[in-house]
């Protein structure tokens, strides 16, 4: 506890003087800062975005030179970027919704998607713990079986469990990240039961344009931890662009922090074991713009991940699972299309193509190199989707706008595994070290997912929007199987299911000139059981449910949002989800001791409030932050002590930015979060973990217009911390980046 108030005052004090800095110089005259643009089509339709009437079809151009009878349209004016401040300005909607920009996670130095949202009010990231060595994503207390995420608006989904690991997906080849908050317009599809996270590509703006970075990550004593690399190149004219780019990154590791005891034999001093991670993602994109109005794009992703899983420091080692991940690959090819017809209707089209891979080998031992023991397997998932979805809008005059979408997804998933150590007679006759002993049969599964909505903004005065949406989802399941010994492959008997979505909001922009606005909304949403929640037996340790009902949320959001004075505008959100139909691992003693199945046996309460500021008092100072308070409640009557674990009860994000020269940028930030639940595996014991205080720092150079050198640090005070049971997280962290724009 002294640490922690020690560190906490040291913190403040770093925004305190820097404040007061900023406050005895004179002003410094305003510089431009850019950052790279977001992919329009790309994005998914929040706040004014979706509100917005259809884009008019452009004016004729005036007659050509000389007389000429045609004349090529101007192209559009690339946006200004106003965000000049030392520190990135926090983008919030009408909706409750937050935007994360690409200046955001650079400034901030989060290079991975689950350090990212951890910016944004009402969002945090959660290590899963366990054998998986995943990063969750909580947003307003709703998972990632609740909050769908998409790139470019393209469901990234796992058709068996849907367990992604947000750690995988690197930040700089992102414009902006979306995030939806409770409110998921029913024209982005189905399950947004309690928010959405939406990652936008960029989009070039010139004739030649490109951009180079890469960051040394070192750990606090100055230990090599790895690097992170990024190309983009890119070309713009009127009638098409193109575009190529990649990230890769390569970690050994990262470094525990100094007060961390190697007071257990499966962990030492120093470097975390097993915490090493490899990821690459390319993104290739050609665009054609016919008119100022339409515009037809095809994009071709890859990301690839490989992982290993520290082990739980509380564990004996002999009750350890030794897994590791040799690939994990998603791959994405989508067509993006908008066209407009006449002056007041669209039509948007998305027709995608995704493929994930995966594979998992489990060992005998702390070493990874021996497979004899019956614990032991390589197990290997092959999934791909094909979908479309079909948005068309029109507006009647300037009080009405209708739209409509229909959402089609099919997903297919099939998996296999070796054994080893055991044979299909339950002995280990004949079985020899890393020689597969068995082999389960390929089983497969295959569902059909659709989509209707429709949305109705109308608006009594300018300044009105009332908002109506409805939507019928439901699932077709053509086939499911699983394996188990002794009866084999099963084939359940498929079983479908479908239900309604209500929503409703009302925005009143009392000051359309400062974007000042009052808005309440409601959303009734379902989430529908993955193939998981439903068949897996999980290793024997579960039974099937296929009658597994979906879950539901009726989510309620009172927002407000004001220039409060010049450059100072505040957000405020007080927000509250019933829930209803949680799935919870039920257990049954019937079918076996530890076994459990998934059950609707859930409900719950998730209340709490948001606030975002900005301020910047000067061309050459600015401060910022976010403040979440937040509780949630769930009744599991048939789980013992049962506690929702993962979301911290206070969270909070403050920073400021200071340019003693215009050359040089300053920032320092802090980040604290309050206890959360967490629970000792294969037990029904809850504890709170502790609270904690990070202070990080980030300088930049910009040694040219277009270079820039930056150096920073996290965890400056090298605290020791956990956010689940038996995985303390990173210790003091520095970097050194380079950034190189043409």
């Amino acid at each position: 506890m002294t640490r922690l108030l020690v560190t906490t005052a040291l913190s403040g004090g770093v925004l305190l003087s820097l404040t007061g800095a900023a406050s005895a110089q004179t002003p410094l005259p305003p510089i431009e800062v850019r950052a790279p643009k977001a992919f329009e089509l790309g994005q998914i339709k929040v706040g004014e975005r979706r509100l917005s009437t259809p884009t008019k079809v452009a004016q004729p151009s005036a007659p050509a030179p000389n007389g000429g009878g045609s004349s090529t349209p101007a192209p559009a004016p690339v946006e200004s970027n106003a965000d000049n401040a030392p520190t990135p300005k926090q983008h919030t909607d009408d909706f409750g919704g937050y935007t994360i920009t690409n200046r955001q996670t650079e400034t901030f130095a989060r290079n991975t998607l689950d350090q990212a949202v951890n910016i944004a009010p009402g969002v945090n990231s959660y290590t899963t713990g366990g054998q998986r060595n995943e990063q969750n994503i909580y947003v307003r207390g709703f998972d990632r079986w609740q909050v769908p995420l998409t790139v470019d608006g393209v469901r990234v989904y796992l058709p068996v469990d849907n367990r992604l690991d947000f750690a995988r997906f690197l930040t700089p080849d992102i414009a902006e990240v979306q995030i939806a908050k409770g409110y998921v317009s029913v024209l982005d599809g189905p399950g947004g039961m309690g928010g959405q996270i939406n990652l936008v590509s960029r989009k070039p703006t010139r004739e030649v344009e490109g951009e180079v970075r890469s960051r040394l990550s070192l750990g606090r004593d100055g230990t090599y931890q790895g690097v992170q690399n990024y190309g983009f190149v890119g070309t713009k004219n009127d009638l098409y662009y193109a575009q190529l780019s990649g990230a890769w990154q390569k970690f050994n590791g990262w470094v525990l922090p100094a007060s961390f005891g190697a007071w257990m034999s499966n962990q030492g001093w120093g470097m975390r074991d097993q915490s090493y991670t490899q990821d690459y993602n390319v993104n290739a994109k050609v665009g054609v713009t016919p008119n100022a109005t339409d515009e037809y794009s095809l994009t071709f992703s890859r990301q690839s991940g490989v992982k290993s899983a520290p082990l739980n420091v509380y564990q004996p080692i002999t009750q350890q699972n030794y897994w590791q991940w040799p690939y994990w690959n998603v791959q994405n090819l989508y067509f993006l299309s908008k066209t407009q017809l006449g002056d007041s209707s669209y039509v948007k089209t998305r027709g995608y193509w995704s493929k994930f891979e995966n594979s998992l080998y489990s060992y005998d031992n702390p070493g990874y190199y021996l497979q004899s023991l019956p614990k032991s397997f390589q197990s290997y998932y092959s999934d791909y989707a094909l979908g479309t979805d079909i948005e068309a809008g029109t507006q009647f005059g300037d009080i009405d706008t209708l739209k409509g979408l229909f959402f089609y997804r099919l997903d297919t998933h099939t998996e296999w595994q070796n054994n080893f150590g055991v044979n299909y007679q339950n002995n280990n006759k004949g079985c020899r070290a890393n020689i597969p002993c068995s082999a389960e049969p390929v089983i497969a599964s295959q569902e059909d997912t659709y989509s209707a909505a429709v949305e109705n903004t109308l608006r009594p005065r300018r300044d009105i929007d009332l908002v109506g949406g409805f939507s019928y989802d439901w699932r077709h399941l053509r086939q499911a199987q699983g394996f188990a010994l002794p009866q084999g492959t099963i084939t359940y008997t498929p079983k479908d299911m479908s239900a309604p979505n209500y929503q409703g909001a009302v925005i009143w922009r009392y000051n359309e000139k400062e974007n000042n606005r009052i808005y309440f909304n409601v959303s009734d949403r379902v989430r529908f059981p993955t193939l998981f929640e439903r068949f897996s037996t999980r290793f024997g340790g579960a039974t099937s449910n296929p009658a597994l009902q979906p879950e539901r949320a009726v989510n309620y959001d009172l927002g407000w949002s004001s220039q409060i004075a010049p450059n100072a505008r505040v957000s405020i959100d007080i927000f509250h989800s019933w829930v209803q139909n949680l799935i919870q691992n039920v257990p049954v003693p019937a079918y076996g001791l530890n076994v459990t199945q998934s059950q609707n046996v859930g409900s719950g309460r998730f209340s709490g409030a948001e606030v975002s500021a900005d301020y910047q008092p000067r061309e050459d100072f600015s401060l910022g932050g976010n403040l979440t308070v937040m509780r949630r409640r769930v009744y599991a009557p048939y789980i013992p002590f049962f506690q929702p674990i993962g979301v911290p009860d206070i969270k909070l994000f403050l920073y400021a930015g200071y340019r003693p020269i215009p050359q040089i940028t300053l920032t320092p930030n802090i980040e604290m979060a309050s206890s959360r639940w967490t629970v000792v595996p294969n037990t029904n014991a809850y504890y709170r973990t502790g609270a904690y205080f990070l202070t990080n720092f980030n300088a930049d150079y910009q040694v040219t217009t277009n270079v820039k050198l930056t150096a920073g640090v996290r965890n400056l005070f090298d605290q020791l911390y956990l956010l689940t049971n038996g995985f303390p997280e990173p210790g003091r962290n520095m970097y050194l980046a380079v950034k190189a724009t043409f």
